[in-house]
């Protein structure tokens, strides 16, 4: 007859007969139920994989092209600085992005200066001037300055450099440097900034508003160029190269640069896209 110590161990044992049986269906079905899980992904996967090339996720629906928003414009504090003047700011969207638009600068130098705005390089520079010519921001305001670069600077109604609209556009179409050549004799550069060039130029750099700038000479700076180029002169020439020759006094700085003769811009107005400039008498002179 059995002692009582062998009927407690044969039911330990049967005990943990049941008990190891038992995690081994446990694991026999957790087994099962990844195995038919992972395959259900796959098939998942493949389906999905057959419809995108079949091309069961594309939008029949127009795709829309036009940017939400094209430009941003970073408000200023015309507060903090009062040679800032507060039209509002240009649209974000909507903006022309192709061809060009002619601007028209009437000064009392000769005859006007017409502007071809290149709306593909620089769309949010040419929706800057465009938005403020039609506020009449730049009517009866001065060229206050002839840069040491070759440049006639226009467009601070403050005339002291510090001015412009309450909101400022990051640089658009700034030239790039060119590489140094290992050539010997290495062929002249052309200009990064050829004569007849308009370009924004802010205060700071890369914070540009309504100032810009318009090259009677050709220019190619030492250091990084900072100048995002907006158009180029297209008519009137020969009033960018006489507005160039004016002597230049020293403005409270003690920089020779301010003009001896007053440059007024009567008006300054933009066309529509693809519009031809409006018509200027001829100069024998424009070369």
């Amino acid at each position: 007859m059995a002692s009582s110590r062998d009927r407690a161990r044969k039911l330990a044992r049967e005990k943990l007969d049941r008990q190891q049986a038992r995690r081994a269906g446990q694991q026999r079905r957790r087994r099962q139920i990844q195995a038919g899980l992972g395959a259900a992904l796959a098939l998942v996967l493949i389906v999905a994989g057959v419809a995108w090339l079949g091309g069961a996720f594309d939008n029949d629906e127009p795709v829309d092209t036009t940017a939400t928003d094209q430009c941003a414009w970073t408000p200023q504090n015309a507060e903090s600085n009062p040679d800032l003047k507060d039209v509002g700011e240009p649209p974000t969207s909507g903006l022309p992005t192709e061809g060009t638009r002619p601007m028209t600068i009437t000064t009392d130098q000769g005859e006007p200066i017409v502007v071809s705005l290149d709306l593909e390089q620089a769309p949010c520079s040419a929706a800057d001037l465009t938005y403020l010519a039609s506020k009449k921001f730049y009517d009866n305001t001065t060229c206050h300055e002839i840069t040491t670069e070759g440049a006639i600077r226009c467009g601070d109604p403050s005339g002291t450099g510090q001015g412009g609209p309450a909101y400022s556009l990051y640089n658009e179409n700034t030239p790039l440097a060119p590489t140094p050549s290992a050539s010997a004799s290495p062929s002249p550069a052309a200009p990064l900034y050829p004569r007849g060039t308009v370009a924004l130029i802010g205060n700071p750099p890369g914070a540009n508003g309504s100032q810009f700038l318009i090259f009677f000479k050709d220019f190619t700076p030492k250091t990084e160029p900072q100048y995002p180029i907006v158009g180029t002169v297209t008519g009137g020439l020969a009033t960018v190269t006489k507005l160039g020759k004016i002597a230049t006094v020293a403005n409270t700085a003690g920089d020779k640069v301010t003009p001896k003769d007053k440059i007024t811009i009567k008006s300054l107005t933009v066309g529509e896209p693809g519009a031809a400039p409006a018509a200027v008498p001829s100069a024998s002179s424009q070369s």
